[in-house]
């Protein structure tokens, strides 16, 4: 008789503490820029008679190990998928692109990071594979990826960005459609400046020729001062080896540059004293001005962001509070600050940037803000540590005109509607 009582006692101490817990969690407010917000609800108490229900899946073992040998995704999260356009009529020279309103953190999973293609993606054996470095060095070399894994090794994390994320005829529905085109991950490789110090640079060079292993020859010019910089020669991403579409087996990294001069299955440097002036860099990845000039070699992604929670095809589910997050990146360094505007860029609020603030990759930030049921527009702008404001889109043009598809890295506005849908302001 004695233990049941302590028990019942024990019973009732426990429901008591689990209700005053409850009380203090519905008695805290949260506070912002706006002042005092909504209450969140706190979650219902358990009943005394309605003990946790055990699921079916904890009533029988389930998969062996093993059963995945390279590990995959739970299949409830199998809507979680890059997205291509559905209006390419074909699909060697395209793009897929990230969902970022799906995804946490800074890193991007290798199968979810964008790809954009310019003749398909070969498959390359990487014993056979050579990278030749030839042209105005003291001597020539051609090497093996063995050859290039012996060298010092260099991870960094940095952000990838095609030029044309997303154009400026281009705004999408979600925020993979609007700026999907990013990604950011974990590079390892051999920092250029070391295999440029093995060849030896001769007096005048200036340019480095990059040029894939692809059948469209992809060939971008970069300036020497890049390649001692922070270049890299990848083999690696986010621990393991470069998949076919980034590169296999052997791509370059130009962080925060443009993403297309990131040459994929590297093959050849030519070093030389003048830039080449291919396709790529002349008819294709320039800017038409409205003065009928052209803006070339303009590398550098400037500072951007977009809020990815709440973002378009999301809902809110009720007024309330609502954490307002997003992500910001720039090619010319570290994100310094992003602000946050809930009225149409009215007003702009500070939101806290999450650590790690790292030069040249992604940042993320996040807002408290209170919903109140009505129609409201949300957007974000970020600011990096040379002091650049990232701009309107009317400003933006104002300035470049409408001739140009790339290097739109204008504010992207979502609208609220009163029965909480979100859907892209500029549609």
């Amino acid at each position: 008789m004695g233990c049941r009582v302590i028990l019942e006692a024990h019973v009732r101490s426990r429901r008591k503490f689990l209700e005053n817990a409850v009380a203090l969690g519905a008695g805290t407010a949260l506070s912002s820029a706006q002042g005092t917000l909504a209450q969140v609800a706190p979650p219902q108490p358990a009943g005394a008679d309605v003990p946790l229900a055990v699921p079916p899946w904890s009533r029988k073992p389930g998969a062996p190990t093993g059963s995945h040998p390279y590990g995959a995704p739970s299949s409830f999260e199998k809507n979680v998928v890059r997205s291509v356009r559905p209006t390419d009529k074909q699909y060697i020279s395209s793009s897929s692109r990230t969902p970022l309103q799906d995804l946490d953190g800074i890193l991007t999973p290798n199968g979810l990071f964008y790809e954009r293609h310019h003749g398909g993606v070969p498959d390359i054996d990487p014993a056979r594979h050579r990278l030749l470095v030839h042209g105005l060095v003291a001597k020539e070399l051609l090497f093996t990826v063995d050859d290039l894994r012996r060298f010092p090794s260099v991870s960094r994390i940095h952000f990838l960005e095609c030029s044309g994320n997303p154009g400026y005829d281009v705004h999408g529905k979600t925020a993979a459609e609007a700026n999907g085109l990013l990604s950011c991950a974990e590079w390892t490789g051999v920092a250029l400046k070391t295999v440029l110090e093995e060849v030896g640079l001769q007096p005048g060079a200036r340019w480095a020729v990059a040029e894939g292993a692809d059948a469209s020859g992809m060939t971008r010019s970069v300036p020497i001062e890049k390649c001692l910089e922070d270049a890299l020669l990848v083999y690696s991403q986010n621990g393991e080896r470069l998949r076919p579409e980034q590169g296999y087996p052997l791509r370059l990294l130009l962080p925060g540059f443009e993403g297309n001069m990131s040459v994929k299955w590297l093959r050849r440097l030519h070093i030389t004293d003048t830039p080449a002036f291919s396709r790529e860099e002349t008819a294709k990845y320039t800017d038409s001005m409205p003065d009928g000039t052209a803006r070339q070699f303009t590398f550098y992604m400037e500072a951007k962001s977009i809020i990815t929670a709440p973002s378009g095809g999301q809902r809110l589910n009720a007024p309330g509070f609502v954490e307002i997050r997003g992500i910001a990146w720039s090619g010319r360094g570290k994100v310094a600050r992003v602000e946050v505007s809930v009225d149409g860029g009215d007003n702009w609020h500070d939101a806290a940037l999450q650590d790690p603030v790292l030069t040249r990759a992604v940042t993320r930030f996040r807002f408290p803000w209170r919903w109140d049921g009505g129609p409201a527009v949300i957007q974000s702008r970020a600011t990096d540590e040379t002091g650049y404001v990232q701009p309107t889109l009317e400003a933006l043009l104002a300035v470049r005109g409408v001739n140009s598809g790339y290097h739109n890295n204008a504010i992207t506005p979502w609208r609220i509607a009163s029965n909480g849908e979100v859907s892209n302001a500029r549609l």
